[in-house]
């Protein structure tokens, strides 16, 4: 490793507890830091509330920020590596759609409640269900076609094709739909790290690192597939397992990340290609774990961004994530002839 990208490791390393004490000590609402220390140790602080801010909003916030900014990113790679295009990102397959479909129709036409057989689930939990059985639906159908579909060109025009339906679908629920609804399922597609509270964040958290460790043991394969698909089965690679498994990691980051905060928009997508920058290389060995890194900083510092000083409230998380990631894309389309990608 040369000691410009050993630089880069660090100052990327050092960027992220910076930001995630940020996180802890900066918000709509002022509180000491001392204050805030007496917290995190397990003192008792001079307000209730600003041990509920602490401990139910900002510490469940920023850890959901950073583990869903790495969750993302790595998909965004995988998809990019697999489907060798640099715009592929998690909502390209239509999952981060099917999603925000069983969302809309839990919200727009079940009356935000959902029942499976004798359970009945409500509320959070109801959109929490929809938004996963939308996102694996979507799963379903593209592994069914990918049985039989060769090339991976053909299974990505698939995937935007059914991404096409469910937002048609999602068209006709919304103009159907009561103001009520319309208005609820909006704000909740505005996106937003503060919907996983500190009872569900072990499980949040549990479901992401296993689909992060699932994506770290799919390097080798990644590796081969820049080569291309002939070269990647001539090193040995069944390239239909492989991509099956990539389908299946990315598609349980994008259902968990969709289901808890919304349809995120960007990071996917940009994420992958700051980390290219930087580093210079398509190596997934250290582009994957830098990737990761680099995701986590990203939705940190998008998480600061949304607070506006003083208790002027926050701002949505996807009126923020596009700044940080359309000009990195704008900047790889104008320079892509430039930008060894597979190398």
């Amino acid at each position: 490793m040369t000691k410009n990208k050993r630089l880069i490791w660090c100052l990327m390393g050092t960027l992220l507890p910076i930001l995630f004490i940020g996180n802890l000590f900066y918000g709509s609402v002022s509180i000491p830091c001392q204050e805030i220390l007496n917290i995190l140790s397990g003192g008792e602080a001079e307000k209730e509330s600003w041990m509920f801010i602490i401990l139910e909003s900002r510490l469940p916030q920023a850890i959901t920020a950073l583990l869903c900014g790495a969750s993302l990113s790595a998909s965004g790679l995988l998809l990019q590596t697999t489907f060798n295009n640099p715009l592929a990102g998690p909502s390209i397959l239509g999952i981060n759609t099917g999603a925000s479909l069983g969302v809309a129709l839990v919200m727009l036409f079940m009356g935000g409640s959902i029942g499976i057989g004798s359970l009945a689930f409500s509320g959070f939990l109801a959109v929490l269900a929809g938004a996963i059985i939308g996102a694996l639906c979507v799963m379903a159908i593209l592994l069914f076609f990918s049985t039989f579909v060769k090339g991976t060109l053909t299974l990505l025009i698939i995937g935007i094709m059914v991404g096409y339906l469910s937002s048609s679908a999602i068209s006709l629920l919304n103009f159907f739909a009561t103001k009520e609804g319309v208005h609820s399922y909006m704000i909740w597609g505005l996106g937003s790290f503060s919907g996983v509270s500190s009872n569900q964040l072990p499980f949040f958290s549990i479901t992401i690192i296993i689909g992060l460790c699932a994506s770290t043991l799919l390097i080798k394969p990644l590796n081969a597939l820049l080569l291309g698909e002939r070269y990647a089965e001539n090193l040995g690679t069944n390239i239909k397992q492989a991509r099956n498994l990539i389908l299946l990691t990315v598609g349980l980051l994008t259902a968990c990340t969709t289901a808890f905060c919304g349809p995120i928009a960007f990071i996917g997508l940009a994420v992958p290609h700051i980390a290219r920058l930087l580093l210079g290389t398509s190596n997934h060995n250290s582009l994957l774990p830098f990737t990761l890194l680099t995701g986590a900083v990203v939705a940190l510092l998008c998480n600061l961004a949304c607070t506006l000083p003083g208790e002027n409230g926050i701002i949505p998380l996807n009126a923020v994530t596009p700044i940080f990631g359309a000009p990195i894309i704008i900047y790889v389309l104008i320079n892509q002839h430039k930008i060894q990608y597979f190398n």
